[in-house]
C-alpha cells in the first residue's frame, strides 16, 4: 500500500500495429527495466497492445480475442510483486467494443477504463468502430486513485472534471496523437487547461512511430497541480521517463522536476517526421531497403537524403534514368548527390523504351502532334524500369510527388507517381525547397545520412523542371510556386472562399485555374501512395473530396 511516494515509469515507445505479441513482449522488457529502477507503475500509450489506429482490425473477433489473451498473460506476470502496468487494449463487453485501458497488478487485470470522447475528424474515425464508455471513475491503485482519462478524453473538460469530482487525485493519461506541424505547443496548452480545471496533476504518455501516413511523435510531459513542468520527453525518439511523487504541504500528488528536454523547431520537427514515417514504413512492412529515380531536380534529392536518413546509405538504391531532354547539369547534379550521401548510384538510360513505346504507337497515333502523351512516356518508362528492380530485389520504391505537384495534378499516373510511399507528399515546394536548405546546414540527432551538404546547392537554386522537352520549366505551365502554394495552402488548409483568396493579391484568373485543377487531380491523389502528414489537413486521411463533382466557387 502506497502512503505518501510512488515512482512512475512513462514509456515512450513504438508499437507495431497488429503485432500483439511483439507489443506485449515490449510491455514486458519496459517492464523488466522500469523494475530495476524501482519504480510502481508502467504507464504506455493509447491501445499500446494492439497498436494505433487499428481501424477495422478490431472488428475481427480474433484479433480483439487475441488482445486480450496476451493481456491476462501479462496481468498474471504482474503477481512477483513488481510494477503494475497501465495497457491500453481494444476491450470486448457483450456486445460492445472499447477502446480501453487496464490495471495490471497483483497477477490480475485489477480494473478496466473505457474512453468516452471518441474523435471523428482528420485522421481519426473511431465513432465507426468503437462504443462510448461512460463517464469514468478513479482507479484504485495500491491507495493512490488514478483517473486514466484516454486521449481525446482530455480535449473537453467533461471527462477529467468528472474523475476529479470522484475523487481522482493524479491524472495518467494514455495518448496516441499524431504530429503535425505546431502540434506539442497545442498539447501542451490543452492540457494545462485540465490541470488549472481540475487542480490535479497530469501525466500524458505519447505514441510514437510511423503508422502508414500518420506519424506519432512521442514528446510525451507531466505537469503538477500549480502548473509547473516535471518532464518533458524529447520528439521522435523512444524513450522512458521517470517521476518521483510524493504529498505535498497541500496533500496533494507532487512530482519532482525530472528529464526536461527542449523541442525541435518547426523545420527540425517537419524532418524528422518525414524520417521517421519513412523509416517505420519499411521496416514495419520489412522491405529490405528503398529505391528512387534520382533526376538531379529538388524533390527526388530532399527523398534520397530522408531515405538515407532513416535507412542508412546501404539501404538505399539510386537510380539516374536519363534521356534526350537530361541536361548534363542534371546528370551531374545526380551523381554529386549521390556521392555526397554515399548511396549506390546506377545509371540506366531510357531511349530504347521510349522509341519502342513511340513505334508500337505510331499507327494508332498518325496524323496526331507530338505533345503531352509522348512526354508521359518517359515518365512512364522509368516508372517500369524503377517497379522491375522493386521487383527483382525487394527494395521498395520511393515515390517523390511534393503537395503542390500533388494538388494541381503535376504528376504522372503510372509513371512518376509509381511507388509504395513517399516522404514528402504532404510538403508544398517552397517547403521542399525550405528543408533542403536546413538538412544542408544541420544534422539532427538520430538520422543516419552524414552531416554536412547532402543536397548539391546547385540542385537547390537552378529553375525547377521535369525535362520532358527541350528548355521546359515547371513555370511553363504552372504559377510561380510562392503563388501556387499560397493559393493552395488557402483552398486545403484554410477553404478560403475565392473571394477571400483573392484579398490576399491574388488574380482571380490564376485562382480559378488553380482550384480547378485542383479539384480535377482528385482522381490521381486516389490511386497515389500514402505519404507522412505534415500539415493539418493532408491528402487521404484529413481531406475526402469526391472525384467526381461539379462543384466551383462562383458568386
Amino acid at each position: 500500500m502506497i502512503k505518501d511516494q510512488f515512482r512512475l515509469a512513462v514509456v515512450q515507445t513504438n508499437p507495431c500495429l497488429g503485432d500483439i505479441t511483439g507489443n506485449a513482449e515490449k510491455a514486458r522488457h519496459h517492464r523488466k527495466l522500469a523494475a530495476e529502477q524501482k519504480a510502481d507503475l508502467v504507464l504506455y500509450s493509447e491501445l499500446f497492445l494492439s497498436g494505433y489506429p487499428p481501424e477495422d482490425l478490431v472488428l475481427k473477433p480474433a484479433f480483439v480475442a487475441a488482445c486480450k489473451r496476451e493481456l491476462e498473460a501479462l496481468a498474471k506476470e504482474t503477481a512477483d510483486g513488481g510494477p503494475a502496468l497501465l495497457v491500453g487494449l481494444p476491450w470486448a463487453d457483450g456486445d460492445k467494443l472499447y477502446n480501453a485501458v487496464a490495471l495490471l497488478d497483483n497477477g490480475v487485470v485489477e480494473t478496466l477504463r473505457y474512453k468516452v470522447d471518441l474523435p471523428n475528424y482528420g485522421v481519426f474515425d473511431e465513432k465507426r468502430v468503437f462504443d462510448a464508455g461512460p463517464n469514468p471513475g478513479p482507479m484504485n491503485f495500491r491507495g493512490v486513485r488514478i483517473g486514466v482519462p484516454i486521449c481525446e478524453d482530455t480535449w473537453t473538460d467533461e471527462v477529467c472534471e468528472c474523475l476529479e469530482e470522484t475523487g481522482s487525485e493524479i491524472l495518467l493519461v494514455p495518448n496516441g496523437s499524431p504530429y503535425n506541424r505546431d502540434k506539442t505547443e497545442e498539447r501542451m496548452q490543452i492540457m494545462l487547461s485540465r490541470v488549472v480545471e481540475t487542480s490535479l496533476p497530469l501525466v500524458y504518455c505519447n505514441q510514437l512511430g510511423g503508422q502508414d501516413e500518420v506519424v506519432y511523435d512521442g514528446a510525451s510531459f507531466a505537469l503538477n497541480h500549480d502548473r509547473s513542468l516535471a518532464l518533458q520527453l524529447s520528439q521522435f525518439t523512444e524513450e522512458t521517463g521517470y517521476l518521483d511523487f510524493t504529498k505535498d504541504a497541500q496533500g496533494k500528488w507532487f512530482a519532482k522536476p525530472s528529464r526536461i528536454v527542449p523541442m525541435p523547431d518547426t523545420q527540425e520537427a517537419d524532418w524528422l517526421a518525414c524520417v521517421l514515417g519513412l523509416r517505420d514504413y519499411v521496416n514495419k512492412n520489412r522491405f529490405p531497403g528503398v529505391v528512387l529515380g534520382l533526376s538531379g531536380g529538388i524533390d527526388s534529392a530532399i527523398c534520397a537524403a530522408m531515405a538515407v536518413d532513416a535507412l542508412g546509405a546501404d539501404r538505399v538504391h539510386c537510380i539516374m534514368l536519363p534521356y534526350r531532354y537530361t541536361s548534363e547539369e542534371s546528370i551531374k547534379d545526380a551523381k554529386a548527390c549521390a556521392d555526397a550521401l554515399g548511396v549506390r548510384y546506377d545509371t540506366i538510360p531510357i531511349a530504347e523504351p521510349v522509341e519502342g513505346f513511340q513505334e508500337t504507337l505510331s499507327g494508332v497515333f498518325a496524323g496526331t502532334e507530338s505533345g503531352v502523351t509522348e512526354e508521359n512516356l518517359q515518365s512512364r518508362s522509368r516508372g517500369v524500369i524503377l517497379m522491375a528492380v522493386s521487383n527483382k530485389f525487394g527494395a521498395m520504391v520511393v515515390t517523390t510527388g511534393n503537395k503542390s505537384e500533388m494538388s494541381v495534378g503535376y504528376a504522372t499516373l503510372y509513371g512518376d507517381m509509381n511507388g509504395g510511399f513517399n516522404p514528402i507528399k504532404d510538403l508544398y515546394k517552397t517547403e521542399v525547397y525550405r528543408l533542403s536548405d536546413w538538412r544542408n546546414k544541420h544534422h539532427p540527432a538520430g538520422v543516419m545520412g552524414p552531416a554536412g551538404e547532402v543536397i548539391p546547392n546547385n540542385i537547390i537554386v537552378k529553375a525547377p523542371t521535369a525535362e520532358l522537352r527541350e528548355n521546359q520549366t515547371d513555370q511553363d505551365s504552372l504559377p510561380e510556386y510562392d503563388v501556387l502554394d499560397d493559393i493552395l495552402h488557402c483552398l486545403v488548409e484554410e477553404e478560403l472562399s475565392l473571394d477571400e483568396i483573392a484579398k490576399r493579391g491574388h488574380s482571380m484568373e490564376t485562382i480559378h485555374r488553380v482550384e480547378h485543377l485542383l479539384y480535377i487531380a482528385e482522381y490521381k491523389r486516389r490511386q497515389a501512395a500514402p505519404g507522412v502528414k505534415i500539415t493539418l489537413k493532408n491528402f487521404g486521411r484529413d481531406r475526402r473530396y469526391p472525384i467526381t463533382n461539379g462543384f466551383r466557387d462562383r458568386v
